[in-house]
């Protein structure tokens, strides 16, 4: 099968809700994107035989096909299709596996796969809660799901609340892994690990450059305080991801389109996976997904450099470490969603320019994102670096 290969991936810096990307249109945020991985990689924008762009609320300012609409507030020619998809909190990293397997299949050969979310803009939900505020059907999970489930809807933060009492975790160790994700970014902002995968942004009163939602100041009393999301509970809102503004892009070719262009690889595609258990839980999934995605690539956790895995919630990676074996210095090393934010249709395309310039700076080789899903889903990919 015919491999491909990233040779840029890009992100732009995250923005609290109402922070200082609220006044960049969705649109444009993605067309920054795309921009960047032309300029930067020094392809010919003509060439890219397709765009692939993740969002989940696909309304307002993201409705009528964002990916396309993205392409024409570009600087990429009107020549250049898009599509637009929904894998909820994996949107970006399912295009991340589209635009790779178009490539090895050998149907394309530049493919843009990226993902965009303003949170600000499209408040999370919004294609749900709309129609209903307006009488507009019975909303997305019909009788039969329902009774088939036991439950009226599915909730991610009633699997959170789940997966930590499954697993023991209690409020203080959650507290904890949040502290320490705020930590590392803190670092690896100030260090400039992050600046090599950032888009910069003008902005009112500058540029958009550092991840708004990094708290270099955080302790755990501060923490520790923050309101319960559910009385009796464990999870609040500083040991969950934060509500988050942004774009993110990963441009991924054919060999043959990396020596008719004379691209310089940063990464192999080393496997693909996506697999799909309880939708209720829903937020345990990249344990099984990981099992798969490493027994069909061959390997081991030991074999894994580094590995990022969103931090939707605190229990969601922690359980990944217990269940995995996986070393947790290898876990998020420049921070996760916790302290960097969850711009959902861009997270995917977003953790993957971290994970491959983490592993170009530190000189390692094997890579493995993965994100819990709505729905019960969750993707894994590894890759290789070549940087």
């Amino acid at each position: 099968m015919a491999e491909a290969y990233i040779v840029e991936a890009v992100r732009t810096a995250g923005g609290r809700r109402g922070g200082a990307l609220k006044d960049w249109h969705p649109v444009d945020l993605a067309a920054q994107v795309l921009n960047a991985l032309v300029e930067r990689s020094g392809v010919d924008p003509a060439a890219i035989d397709d765009v692939v762009m993740g969002c989940v609320g696909q309304a307002g300012e993201q409705a009528f096909h964002v990916g396309r609409n993205a392409v024409l507030a570009s600087k990429l020619p009107e020549s250049v299709p898009a599509v637009t998809i929904d894998r909820q909190c994996g949107s970006s990293q399912q295009s991340i596996h589209f635009a790779a397997q178009a490539v090895m299949s050998g149907t394309q050969d530049v493919v843009i796969a990226a993902g965009v979310e303003s949170m600000t803009r499209v408040p999370m939900g919004l294609p749900v809660t709309l129609p209903m505020q307006h009488g507009i059907g019975t909303g997305p999970f019909p009788r039969s799901i329902q009774e088939r489930f036991g439950v009226a809807m599915f909730s991610q933060f009633a699997g959170a609340e789940m997966i930590a009492e499954k697993y023991g975790f209690e409020r203080e160790e959650l507290d904890r892994f949040a502290l320490e994700s705020h930590r590392k970014a803190s670092r690896a902002a100030d260090a400039g690990a992050l600046d090599a995968e950032i888009v910069v942004l003008a902005v009112e009163g500058g540029e958009h450059r550092r991840d708004e939602g990094i708290r270099d100041d955080a302790t755990l009393e501060g923490i520790a305080s923050v309101k319960l999301l559910k009385e009796g509970g464990r999870i609040s809102a500083a040991n969950a991801s934060q509500i988050c503004d942004g774009a993110s892009g990963v441009l991924i070719v054919s060999e043959a389109a990396l020596k008719a262009h004379g691209l310089t690889p940063l990464a192999r595609i080393h496997n693909l996976t996506v697999t799909a258990g309880d939708p209720v839980i829903m937020l345990e999934e990249p344990i099984p997904a990981t099992a798969r995605a490493l027994a069909r690539a061959g390997m081991s956790i030991a074999d894994i450099d580094l590995y990022e895995v969103n931090e939707a919630f605190a229990p969601v990676p922690l359980a990944w470490l217990r269940e995995t074996g996986a070393e947790p210095d290898k876990l998020n090393v420049n921070g996760g969603a916790i302290a960097l934010g969850h711009p959902l249709g861009a997270s995917g395309a977003k953790l993957m320019a971290t994970l491959t310039h983490a592993l170009k700076a530190r000189g390692k080789r094997y890579g493995l994102q993965t994100m819990c899903e709505g729905g019960g889903i969750a993707n894994v990919t590894i890759v290789e670096n070549l940087a």
